[in-house]
């Protein structure tokens, strides 16, 4: 029976990620400094806010700032856990994991450096194969290629901090630059100032 990834049946995502690199190690090292440099900004941002403004539905998807940086971090440790075979038991993604903000901010640093240490060590090999989970979703069991859910898990944090830069904004706050090539160490420069 050939298993396939394509909602319309066509295609087996699995051979097509053997046959080619969607993406390579250097790619997870590149994003994994990108997600802790932009975690760090932000929560020096949002760490000028009183914790009552923090905690305030702001109407978001995850109500406000503080519910949506706990859902990035539950996001992490999902998607991380079941790559590093450290699974994340907390509860499906609707609550908070950390009700202090100088709690969440510490663990925050916790999953940063474990995604930093399983990029620096992401093979090829491992990229190529597949990671079988369980959703707190919805409960159902699937097979994902590597390389699709590693840039999930990035891509899920792009998206979310995309979020909280809104919120920031229309608290009247600057979260700065938040484009990949800001990150130090990407880009040089090549015209004189």
């Amino acid at each position: 029976m050939r298993k396939s990834f394509r909602r319309d049946g066509e295609g087996n995502g699995l051979e097509a990620n053997r046959r080619s690199a969607m993406i390579t190690p250097e790619y997870c090292q590149v994003m994994a400094r990108y997600n802790r440099w932009m975690n760090e900004r932000l929560y020096a941002v949002v760490a000028q806010i009183p914790d009552d403004e923090r905690k305030r539905d702001r109407g978001a998807f995850f109500r406000s700032m503080h519910g949506t940086l706990n859902h990035l971090l539950w996001g992490d440790r999902m998607w991380l856990g079941r790559f590093i075979d450290e699974p994340c038991t907390a509860p499906a993604f609707g609550g908070d994991l950390f009700d202090d903000f100088a709690e969440l901010a510490r663990e925050r640093e916790v999953t940063d450096r474990k995604m930093l240490d399983w990029a620096g060590n992401t093979t090829t090999e491992w990229l190529a194969g597949t990671v079988a989970y369980t959703s707190k979703v919805d409960g159902r069991t699937r097979e994902l290629p590597r390389a699709v859910a590693a840039v999930h898990l990035f891509n899920h944090g792009i998206h979310h901090r995309g979020q909280l830069t809104t919120l920031l904004k229309q608290a009247g706050r600057d979260p700065g630059a938040t484009d990949l090539p800001w990150l130090p160490g990407v880009v040089r420069f090549v015209d004189p100032m």
